[in-house]
């Protein structure tokens, strides 16, 4: 005898004895959403916790105070106010210095460019620095024209390359080694870091500005730091 019941593709059991003549039944698929669902879910989770690892890597890089000898002693550029290092620079230029008088390496570089109105760069108000603090202009190399750390890592790493050295300490903010440290290394530089330890970013603005960081790596990584930059200034 025939069975008024039947499955269909999906699995659902359809009696066909209640139809009327010339009805089509509508057949849900709740197996199908089920699914997508789940993996919409498994998609924003594995996301999440790409983000929360590389704000762990972040934060970890942060905490690195590297005294290895080096070639180089690198400090990422930050403002300047018509030749004067903001506070912000001057921490940074600081700790370069106490990482070169303890001899940790030669040569200090220094780097960054100006904004369209400035008289001087970061690089030049770097220098001025350094020099008043009883560095021989002889120990410092500028890299004065990068806009962003990746113009300034590719510009600075060009001209340590060619003078023979590729073993570097970047200086910098905490929040800022992570992603300096692998844009250096794509330019050939073996970079150890040693976060400044008397940063003026502290409290709330240092959180955002770790959270901050951790999107630029995780998408740096993704789409290249060389796209970050242009996407991002």
């Amino acid at each position: 005898m025939d069975d008024p019941r039947t499955h269909d593709p999906m699995g659902d059991v359809v009696d066909r004895s209640s139809y009327g003549h010339g009805y089509t039944a509508s057949v849900r698929r709740p197996a199908r959403r089920f699914t997508i669902g789940r993996a919409a879910v498994g998609i924003v989770l594995a996301l999440l916790l790409y983000y929360l690892v590389s704000l762990a890597q972040v934060v970890e890089t942060g905490r690195e105070h590297s005294a290895q000898p080096a070639d180089a002693i690198v400090v990422l550029g930050a403002a300047q106010y018509d030749g004067r290092p903001s506070p912000q620079l001057a921490a940074r230029l600081d700790h370069a210095l106490t990482l070169w008088g303890d001899g940790v390496a030669p040569v200090l570089m220094v780097t960054g460019g100006k904004l369209p109105d400035d008289r001087f760069t970061e690089a030049e108000a770097s220098r001025r620095y350094l020099v008043d603090q009883g560095v021989p202009d002889t120990a410092i190399m500028m890299e004065n024209a990068g806009r962003t750390t990746y113009e300034s890592l590719d510009a600075a790493s060009a001209l340590l390359l060619d003078s023979g050295i590729d073993d570097v300490v970047l200086v910098s903010d905490s929040f800022h080694l992570k992603r300096s440290a692998l844009i250096a290394g794509g330019f050939g530089l073996h970079a150890e870091v040693s976060a400044t330890p008397t940063s003026v970013v502290d409290g709330r603005d240092e959180l955002r500005r770790n959270l901050e960081e951790a999107a630029g790596v995780a998408v740096g990584r993704v789409i290249g730091f060389d796209r970050l930059s242009d996407l991002t200034g």
